[in-house]
């Protein structure tokens, strides 16, 4: 059958339908685990947002489209998998599931793997979620990495939920920041070659810069030249960091290449054909106000030098021209003023404000023996992410840069990242998946078709299995929010919810039938972890 989400979206959106309620979008029916099991196994607030559009009560809109629902299910021959319908509080229409689907679920997930946990809610839609896209002039630091970590566990989710989603990287690799980058290595080599040398407080001064200093005079590299070449460097370091950190990109986009094709010439014609672009006071202007901003915004400097925004403004145009549709940028917060700049202008190309989304990944705090570590990017004195996979792991690390939502501060605490405990949340994790792996390797016994998960009864059998469930709508939580961060606490939760299962029963020994049961429901716990980690980038490890 149908996931039961596409099923209860498909059936609410047919029930506004047929009340002419036609401007509501499938984006807009949105289905929550409610955090009381009290209050059923799925629930939407619909009625709530409709409530300033109908001009009624939420609890009335609720109890009147909690009657079509129902009908419409009856028609459709789908009441059995739901047991019951409520409207309760303010105005909630909550969904309590009957035994029967719960049962049927649990096969379906021993029968298909990770299949039966796929839901297309992207219809192959073509997204680019741009992150990282550090300046090539040092190591990438912890607010790197968290980008690095949140983007290509939302890249994943988003191909596993039937987007066809791509990574890129975009590399500022021209500009004042190369060429100050170039010159500090040139300092650096005059410093090597004996000479005292002033070193002016803006320019990179990570031990770093001795390196390419040592690489550039092997190289004879000449000081023109040295601003691009170390930006080559440096970004060979960063390649192998997330490489590392497992994690990769579909596309490296150059700002240089992009200044170099006449694209940024190109879409200031545009826009200036299209009457958004003046000439004031010897710069030129972007009329960003006519799509919402607070003021107009300069592009280019009465000396003729781009500003950042005019770089952006075409290569955005260009993810465009490419052929994706929807474009995610993860921002860092200092970027947040910046965002109502861009929107306009891919206002201004014709395209829809709400095709660009913009995410601000806060950043992260490193925590060693209970004391914060200080930072400094510019003097490289600051906790790199090579540092962090050095001393925590690839694994420990990917979890933890998600462990809180991307708009949330996060605290770092790589002593616990190295605990091998349940105060470790990775460590909790995988343990129940080893543990898991190891009893299925100790049963010998074939899980085949006739397994009857009916004989699951036990109340922490059948939380497990409605855990198992709620994975498809954690993910499409992360939809709604661009955030995987929800995945982590599910598995924490999932990994409890087995713990607590196994710790009161046991599945070997029990009779035949039992057995095979419980067989059952240890594997669809270990295919929806897999699954899981899959999408983080944490493995999974068989034995511990």
């Amino acid at each position: 059958m149908k996931n039961i989400q596409t099923v209860l979206i498909e059936v609410v959106k047919k029930s506004l339908l047929n009340r002419g309620l036609t401007q509501v979008s499938d984006d807009e029916i949105i289905l929550d685990i409610p955090s009381d099991e009290r209050f059923g196994d799925l629930s939407t607030n619909i009625a709530l947002r409709l409530s300033k559009l109908l001009k009624q009560s939420p609890r009335e809109i609720g109890l009147s489209l909690a009657g079509d629902i129902k009908k419409i299910l009856d028609e459709d021959h789908l009441q059995g998998f739901i047991k019951e319908i409520k409207v309760e509080g303010a105005g909630f229409i909550n969904f309590y599931f009957s035994q029967e689907y719960f049962y049927s679920q649990l096969k379906n997930i021993i029968s298909n793997g990770k299949e039966a946990l796929r839901i297309n809610l992207g219809k192959n839609r073509k997204v680019l979620i741009e992150f990282v896209s550090a300046n090539p002039t040092g190591s990438l630091s912890v607010a790197h990495a968290r980008q690095a970590a949140v983007g290509d566990s939302l890249a994943n989710i988003f191909d596993f939920i039937g987007f066809n989603a791509k990574r890129e990287y975009y590399l500022n690799d021209e500009g004042n920041q190369i060429n100050i980058l170039g010159n500090s290595v040139d300092l650096r080599m005059k410093e090597l070659a004996g000479e005292k040398v002033e070193f002016p407080e803006n320019y990179y001064q990570g031990s770093y810069i001795y390196d390419v200093a040592k690489k550039a005079k092997e190289d004879n590299v000449a000081k023109d030249a040295l601003g691009d070449y170390s930006g080559e460097y440096i970004l060979d370091i960063i390649k192998k960091e997330l490489e590392d950190f497992g994690v990769r990109f579909d596309y490296w986009s150059s700002q240089k290449e992009l200044t170099k094709a006449g694209k940024i010439e190109q879409a200031f014609e545009s826009l200036k054909q299209k009457g958004f672009l003046y000439e004031d006071g010897g710069a030129t202007w972007f009329k960003s106000t006519a799509f919402g901003d607070d003021k107009d915004r300069v592009v280019i400097k009465s000396d003729g030098a781009y500003t950042y925004l005019a770089p952006d403004i075409a290569y955005h145009e260009e993810k465009y021209r490419r052929g994706f549709d929807w474009l995610i940028n993860l921002w860092g917060p200092d970027h947040h003023g910046y965002i109502n700049r861009l929107k306009a202008s891919v206002q201004a190309f014709g395209h829809d404000a709400a095709s660009l989304s913009i995410v601000i990944v806060q950043l992260a705090t490193i925590f060693r023996d209970g004391t914060p570590v200080q930072m400094s990017t510019r003097k490289g004195q600051y906790i790199t992410l090579r540092e962090v996979l050095d001393e925590v792991g690839k694994d420990a690390a990917r979890f933890f840069f998600l462990m809180r939502r991307t708009s949330s501060h996060l605290d770092f605490d790589l002593d616990v990242a190295k605990k091998q405990s349940s105060e470790n949340p990775v460590f909790y994790i995988q343990y129940a998946y080893a543990r898991i792996s190891s009893i299925l390797r100790s049963s010998q016994v074939n899980i085949d078709g006739d397994v009857d998960v009916s004989l699951l009864k036990e109340k922490e059998e059948l939380a497990l299995i409605k855990k198992l469930l709620q994975f498809q709508a954690i993910l499409n939580i992360c939809l709604a929010t661009q955030d995987p961060y929800m995945v982590t606490v599910y598995l924490q939760e999932l990994a409890e919810s087995f713990h607590k299962f196994y710790d009161l029963h046991r599945v070997l020994g029990v009779g035949d039938a039992l057995t095979k049961a419980r067989l059952a429901l240890i594997e669809g716990a270990k295919i929806v972890l897999a699954c899981g980690l899959d999408l983080l980038g944490v493995s999974k490890p068989e034995k511990m």
